[in-house]
């Protein structure tokens, strides 16, 4: 099969396709014939080894794909890895069958970005109605859907970020109240004058830096900041604990494999994303379908920030 193999680590030029042996579905697992994989930006960190989970060489990277299984059923799954490839075998308990209706960009989107989203709302910060809530990268991939999300989950003012003034118009377009940019000299005064000069009760925030440290000196009392990546690969300053005492905020992180040991909350969230996409509540925005033979390409463009929405690769191409 034709598949992209990492033998060293590095940036978007150790991403080499190649000719490889099928894989072979063990114990509780089933092969995929995949018709498009998945694109996260969290793949550019596995494939220079800075991910939160050590990397093994050779590697075929990838961890959402979309596709049919031997018996004929349409399924979209996460995948330990081997997801850029045009077959994987991954865990059956992680494979969901896609409804009527629902193309192969939206179920990409929905199975590792759209659950993120889900999860930070629904369990990281614990949204309330009527809440403020500030998602930073709001074009991205998570963005683009914790944005609708926030809203359709009742908050009382969805705050976006994002770097450009096409991106922040995409925001707005998906439901955001207001958009501001992620650059301004003072992070923390802009989050509080687009929140009417009020501090702000959620942050959604995977972008490291100065943008995490101004923005959890945005929180409001009780406010909840959810961290879930670090774009701009520059850590945030050490969180102070006893800082935290003079507004009651909070500081907590996701990791999303961490969210598959809950039993059934995986099928939860799929379930909840699947019938807001039926419904028309929902969309995931296209940003992308590559060739596989081009993913170095795709990497290069998401590491540049400069993409919206969801990036997916072809492995018939």
């Amino acid at each position: 099969m034709r598949a992209i193999q990492i033998t060293e680590f590095g940036g978007p030029e150790v991403l080499v396709l190649a000719e490889l042996p099928d894989p072979v579905a063990g114990p509780g697992e089933v092969l995929v014939e995949v018709s498009r994989a998945g694109v996260n930006y969290a793949d550019t960190h596995n494939a220079e080894n800075s991910y939160l989970a050590p990397a093994t060489l050779p590697l075929i990277p990838g961890n959402e794909v979309v596709g049919h299984t031997p018996d004929g059923r349409r399924v979209v799954a996460i995948a330990d890895a081997g997801g850029y490839a045009e077959r994987v075998a991954v865990p059956e308990a992680m494979a969901v069958e896609v409804p009527d209706g629902v193309d192969d960009v939206t179920a990409l989107g929905l199975v590792v970005q759209g659950t993120t989203a889900w999860l930070l709302l629904r369990h990281t910060t614990r949204l309330e109605p009527g809440e403020s809530v500030v998602v930073h990268a709001a074009a991205g991939g998570v963005g683009t859907l914790a944005v609708q999300l926030a809203k359709a989950m009742g908050a009382g003012r969805v705050i976006a970020s994002a770097s450009t003034p096409r991106k922040r118009e995409l925001a707005l377009e998906l439901g955001a109240d207001v958009a501001i940019d992620p650059a301004a000299d003072d992070l923390t005064a802009a989050i509080r004058a687009a929140n009417g000069g009020k501090r702000v009760d959620v942050v959604l925030e995977m972008t490291g830096g100065r943008v995490t440290d101004q923005s959890i000196a945005a929180l409001a009392p009780l406010g909840r900041l959810g961290f879930f990546g670090m774009a701009s690969r520059t850590p945030p300053k050490p969180v102070n604990l006893a800082a935290l005492l003079s507004h009651s905020t909070t500081v907590s992180g996701l990791w999303l494999p961490h969210a598959f040991t809950r039993l059934g909350l995986f099928e939860r969230a799929m379930g909840e994303l699947f019938a807001a996409v039926v419904d028309g509540s929902l969309k995931v925005v296209p940003g992308g379908d590559y060739a596989l033979s081009d993913t170095a390409a795709a990497h290069t463009d998401i590491r540049s920030r400069g993409t919206v929405g969801k990036l997916v690769l072809d492995p018939s191409r």
